[in-house]
């Protein structure tokens, strides 16, 4: 097993149960419980004590502290072309709901992505994030790291139902403005929300070693490149809905409105204003499976690409439902 360093391990809360009852004022109970339904926690002191358990540590580690460990500088190997966290992105080691939750994941796959028009495994799903938000390099399918990886996901999935969706597995659904996402509203909104922790020139904040962020960047060489899933205006905004701005949010509890969020990722995605890593990579090679907010023809509707960036995108939908077609954001 490579070397891992010790960090802070973070214990569940106890998910309340009630106990069937005839009285009123049970059953008022048990609906206003029904309707917060407990979120899924987990106890990583059950993690077992072997062999097993230790790749499933490793791989927790990998979540939260990714490029120290395979990073440009890495202590067990350089995969990484940044210096970004997986837990950036699946906040608490993709424990956490509404942040592209990953306690299914060892269940859903092997599973067809549109974006690359092919059934894939987890672990390819695993290299595909290493290799697009990360701008690296893929992880040997054999290598302890890409085992660590199953290992961790094969274990978290033990604490959610089966062939079920559970509360925050899924991030935030966005109710679409009748207008289109604005850049210009975002600036003043990410001067008003996010600026304190990603700064003006969106670089974010290394933490004290310099082996990863506290907050990442969000634009430039060292953030994520076009392709991924938060360079798409919804799909960012759906996760902003649920986890920002990181001082103000409480878990299930939003701060920002729906517009807000849309216009926020359409100023960070500006690309226009914010240069990132650009790689040459083809993405949906059928057009009736691509995302309506990837803006890149072509496409299978008569919409521009302008419009599958910022909307709006209730006129795009209904488009689609009147071709039969699945409208995927």
């Amino acid at each position: 097993m490579k070397k891992i360093v010790a960090i802070g391990i973070l214990f569940a809360l106890p998910i309340v149960i009630f106990n069937s009852c005839n009285s009123s004022s049970a059953n008022t109970m048990a609906k206003e419980v029904a309707e917060e339904e407990s979120y899924i926690t987990i106890d990583t002191s059950k993690i077992p004590n072997d062999k097993f358990g230790e790749s499933v540590r490793y791989g927790r580690e990998l979540m939260l502290r990714t490029s120290y460990y395979i990073g440009p500088e890495g202590i067990n190997g350089k995969y990484l072309g940044n210096k970004m966290n997986c837990t950036n992105c699946h906040q608490d080691a993709g424990t956490k709901p509404y942040s592209f939750n990953l306690m299914s994941s060892h269940d859903n796959y092997p599973q067809y992505r549109g974006r690359e028009d092919k059934v894939l495994t987890l672990a390819e799903r695993v290299n595909n994030c290493i290799m697009r938000p990360h701008s690296g390099k893929p992880l040997p399918l054999d290598s302890d790291e890409m085992v660590a990886f199953l290992s961790y996901f094969k274990w978290i999935s033990k604490f959610v139902p089966k062939d079920s969706l559970f509360k925050g597995s899924k991030n935030f659904k966005i109710e679409f403005p009748d207008v289109a996402a604005s850049p210009e509203r975002g600036k003043a909104l990410y001067a008003e929300n996010c600026v304190r922790c990603h700064g003006n020139d969106g670089q974010g904040i290394f933490n004290a070693d310099k082996s990863g962020y506290v907050y990442p960047p969000l634009w430039g060489k060292y953030a994520y490149q076009p392709g991924s899933s938060m360079h798409r205006v919804i799909k960012q905004a759906q996760w902003l809905k649920g986890n920002m701005p990181f001082d103000k949010v409480s878990v299930g509890k939003p701060y920002l409105t729906d517009a807000q969020a849309l216009d926020i990722a359409a100023y960070v995605n500006d690309d226009s204003v914010h240069s990132r890593t650009n790689p040459k990579t083809l993405d949906y090679p059928d057009p009736k499976a691509k995302a309506i907010d990837y803006a890149h023809a072509p496409f299978s509707d008569p919409f521009t690409e302008k419009q599958h960036r910022l909307g709006p995108f209730k006129p795009i939908i209904e488009y689609w439902k009147k071709q039969g077609w699945e409208a995927i954001y």
